[in-house]
């Protein structure tokens, strides 16, 4: 079912109606530009050695999966401290050599090799996305694979090594998955697994545009998929839950998820982005059991009441408040969206409010289509910023690529760089940014990572149907105050052997607390574990550390001068 309805109650409270029949937009806040004029971001793919190309074979053909997918996960698949990338493709069977899945292992000063052969990782499925969790609490982070089809679980044996334990650990998820993620839903220290699913799409269904000519079918032409929630039995298997949790109830297009505590309660919610549906907020109400809350909590539908093209999803305190906000990228002539907290402390009695317009993020991302999304500090000031990688999923009204012998020009777009003050407002610096805001690529996944390990944090953007591209930062350099102060965090609970997903650190720096989400990777059809990031801004040192652990328990520890990497160990106080 799709519902794009607005009431007259909430036309009265969200926005006001002017004669055109549409809804007056609040001005957006003055944005300075100038003052971005330092973040640069510079292609260094070739430098890397990254040499994965997305290809789906389907040219001129119009499947749905093909414009779909092009997702990435990136993980420290070996263990020695670097992260090494997975690409899912659209399998060989299709594309034929060039479709197949490719897994990278990072070298010293940021190469990768490929190293698909020897892992085990060559997935024969039609690739979207990926997740990783620790699955067995053995120290080695485990590979899930989103798929057009039968999803599929890798267990990482070390050493970059994988074995296919779907029918082992009993997870036979069908269908169309998208994105997924792992979290310790009930808190027994076993990670558990939600899968967003898609549309039951069938090939004989040919969609037009005006004109009538032929492109890629849109959710509303199909019947949604219910999602999936496997509950962790002990390491040892999984278990369907999805019909005890509630999950199954809802059927929506679903493609961004992600899990937080985001009423702060202790446990751990999910947030599920709908395509062209009511977004999901399922609150997590202990035993297994969760319950949608997101109509109530404001953050189903945008300001004026309808739902949106929900792509990917950020998560982060964008205004220093200490409870953690929502953006959502969405659909060219919509726009994206910021859902801002406005109460977890009180258990989310106030819930959310759609704030996109008056923080500066609707006006610029009108005219494109938005897929992966992260919230990071590209300046190392304290302050979040936010990305977004933008590809369209029907041909453009006018084409942006001058490459002519490219059937997908009509559908690349640039992308957006955004810089937070820190106070909820953003400033437009995609112009500003280089190589990041003017590559035209049909662009999916996103991931922000420390590529050379200099404390500043690079992107990975894996596009569709064209090559994955690596964005050296260096914002640093350009700055005329050499502002560079950082550190990263790795926050640990020993006795589980992993990285305590769930939690949340507030770090005190010259007196303001900047606090930071222990979150797996995410956006869209992104997967990934890396160190928190944190900027200082021109101090030297964070003076403390308070850490809240899955289940509310609070320890503080010592701080720590910028340039190092610290682990937080749960229960050791150091």
């Amino acid at each position: 079912m799709r519902l794009l309805a607005l009431s007259a109650t909430a036309a009265a409270i969200l926005g006001c109606a002017v004669e055109d029949g549409g809804f007056e937009q609040p001005a957006a806040p003055s944005t300075d530009v100038a003052a971005a004029g330092g973040v640069r971001f510079v292609d260094v793919t070739a430098e890397t050695g990254l040499d994965f190309v997305h290809a789906t074979g389907s040219a001129g053909t119009f499947p749905m999966p093909a414009i779909m997918g092009g997702g990435v996960a990136a993980f420290d698949a070996d263990g020695d401290g670097l992260l090494d990338l997975y690409f899912p493709n659209a399998g060989s069977e299709i594309a034929g050599e060039a479709g197949r899945n490719r897994f990278y292992l990072q070298q010293p000063r940021g190469r990768f090799v490929d190293a698909t052969a020897a892992s085990g990782l060559d997935n024969p499925g039609y690739g979207m996305g990926a997740a990783v969790g620790d699955i067995d609490n053995d120290g080695d982070v485990d590979l899930y694979v989103t798929n057009f089809g039968p999803d599929v679980l890798y267990r990482n044996e070390g050493g970059g090594r994988f074995v296919d334990a779907s029918a082992s650990m009993s997870v036979a998820t069908s269908g169309w998955s998208t994105s997924a993620v792992f979290f310790d839903a009930d808190l027994d220290g076993w990670l558990d697994l939600y899968v967003a699913r898609y549309v039951q799409w069938h090939e004989a269904r040919e969609c037009q545009v005006q004109g009538g000519r032929v492109d890629y079918c849109g959710p509303q032409q199909f019947e949604g998929e219910a999602d999936v929630f496997y509950r962790n039995e002990g390491g040892r298997r999984f278990v369907d839950r999805s019909r005890d949790a509630g999950v199954s109830l809802i059927e929506d297009a679903g493609l961004g998820v992600v899990a937080a505590d985001l009423d702060e309660d202790g446990l751990p919610d999910v947030y599920v982005a709908n395509d062209a549906d009511p977004n999901q907020l399922w609150i997590n109400r202990g035993g297994g059991v969760f319950e949608d809350d997101a109509v109530l909590l404001g953050a189903a539908y945008n300001r004026f009441g309808v739902g949106e093209a929900g792509m990917g999803i950020a998560l982060g305190d964008i205004d220093g408040d200490l409870d953690p906000d929502l953006f959502l990228s969405h659909l060219i002539e919509e726009t994206n969206t910021l859902y801002v907290n406005l109460g977890a402390a009180a258990g989310l009695s106030d819930g959310f409010d759609d704030r996109a317009a008056e923080a500066g993020l609707a006006a610029p991302s009108t005219p494109y289509t938005g897929f992966g999304t992260a919230f990071f500090d590209a300046d190392n000031d304290g302050d979040l910023d936010l990305a977004v990688v933008n590809g369209a999923v029907k041909q453009r009204p006018e084409t942006l690529s001058d490459r002519d012998d490219w059937f997908w020009r009509g559908y690349a777009e640039p992308n957006l760089l955004m810089l937070g003050d820190g106070a909820g407002a953003f400033a437009d610096a995609s112009a500003a940014s280089d190589d990041f805001g003017t590559a035209l690529d049909v662009s999916r996944g996103l991931v922000p990572f420390d590529l050379e390990g200099d404390g500043d944090l690079d992107l990975l953007v894996s596009n569709l149907e064209g090559p994955a591209r690596v964005y050296r930062n260096e914002t640093i350099t350009e700055t005329a105050t050499g502002v560079s102060g950082w550190i990263r965090l790795r926050v640990v609970d020993p006795e589980l052997r992993r990285t305590a997903l769930g939690a949340s650190v507030v770090a005190w720096i010259d007196g303001r607390p900047v606090h930071r989400l222990v979150l797996p990777l995410g956006g869209y059809l992104t997967g990934g574990e890396a160190p928190l990031h944190i900027g200082l801004g021109g101090a030297t040192n964070v003076e403390r550390f308070e850490v809240t652990w899955p289940g509310g328990e609070v320890e503080t520890f010592d701080g720590t001068a910028s340039g190092n990497e610290v682990t937080l160990l749960r229960g050791a106080g150091r």
